[in-house]
């Protein structure tokens, strides 16, 4: 099972190279992260997404909190929380196929963010299923590069974190 976390941290220098080597150090993969600063620029929040049971949530959650630098961690449940990632594909495009990317890119709400005589890249928010939808339809045309930010979320309602 997959667990989303929001951290607080310190915004310091080091603080996430201590929070990935306390995963590193325990055996925990990080499926998925993101870092950046918070409406307080002295706070950054880490969105962070491991894959394991209850017990693991609860041993990184307790081991993250005896950080100095971490002044909150929450469990964000996807039920009650926005979260989006956001890719970009550069695909290869000829004259022949550009309308059907454009058709494509348009379905999905996504983006064309750059034109090149050979290739398009196309920008695409969304959840993981979202893109991962795109990036199926896509590969017909010859995906060139590909690369996804870590999942960010917000808990709906009130602020939490």
């Amino acid at each position: 099972m997959k667990h989303t976390l929001a951290v607080l941290v310190e915004n310091r220098a080091g603080v996430l190279s201590r929070v990935a080597s306390l995963f590193s150090r325990r055996g925990y993969n990080i499926d998925s992260l993101a870092v950046g600063v918070t409406e307080d620029p002295s706070v950054s929040r880490m969105t962070i997404v491991v894959h394991g049971d209850d017990n693991v949530l609860e041993q990184v959650t307790k081991q993250l909190n005896k950080l100095i630098d971490v002044i909150k961690v929450s469990d964000i449940g996807s039920d009650d929380a926005v979260e989006r990632e956001l890719a970009l594909i550069k695909v290869a495009a000829d004259v022949n196929s550009r309308a059907e990317i454009i058709q494509i890119t348009n379905i999905f709400r996504a983006r064309i963010v750059d034109v090149a005589q050979k290739s398009m890249t196309v920008e695409v928010t969304g959840d993981e299923e979202k893109i991962l939808a795109m990036e199926k339809l896509l590969r017909q045309f010859g995906i060139k590069e590909l690369v996804r930010t870590g999942k960010i979320a917000l808990s709906r309602g009130p602020k939490k974190v």
